[in-house]
């Protein structure tokens, strides 16, 4: 986990201060800044709490995605669909697993040049222990109450439909129960 910066002001505020003396107002710069520092320090707790399990964050989703199909196996493309990534990262990833003994892979028979990924017990293990880890700290949120990480979600979510995530009428809403 990244060592606490300990500062005794907000570099991102005065960075705010300084490009409206120099370029005007512009809120987005704080904001974009502020999203990426808080995109920091939640990946640095987050890998911290999976490191003992062999995992990132990356690894640690393409897990939980296997474990949430029906039959805990998934088409790499289907894989990296779900995920938003690009197809080599998911190549990479599943490299990863496999040689962890979380993942097998097989032909896909309904799709003679696919790949399955599937998750092996070990892997259902793995997933079920890091996953109880992170729960109990929150995801890294813990700063936040169940109505302060609904906020978050619901103020990125626009950013993630004008990316073209998902339509904003068929997007999921957020699941209740749990603070994250």
């Amino acid at each position: 986990m990244p060592k606490p910066l300990s500062l005794h002001f907000d570099p991102i505020a005065r960075a705010d201060e300084h490009w409206r003396e120099r370029w005007g107002s512009v809120p987005s710069m704080a904001a974009i800044t502020s999203v990426m520092r808080a995109q920091q320090i939640l990946l640095g707790q987050v890998d911290a709490v999976l490191k003992p399990y062999g995992l990132t964050f990356a690894r640690y989703e393409a897990l939980v995605l296997l474990t949430f199909s029906r039959r805990g196996e998934l088409p790499l493309s289907k894989i990296g669909e779900r995920l938003m990534v690009h197809p080599t990262s998911v190549t990479n990833t599943v490299d990863r697993l496999e040689r962890s003994g979380l993942v097998a892979r097989r032909p896909n028979p309904d799709d003679g040049r696919g790949v399955l990924a599937s998750i092996t017990a070990k892997g259902r293990r793995v997933v079920e222990e890091a996953t109880r880890d992170l729960m109990a700290m929150d995801f890294g949120l813990s700063s936040y109450d169940e109505d302060g990480c609904r906020a978050i979600f619901e103020v990125l979510r626009p950013l993630r439909v004008a990316a073209g995530d998902f339509a904003e009428e068929g997007g999921p809403a957020m699941p209740t129960g749990g603070a994250a």
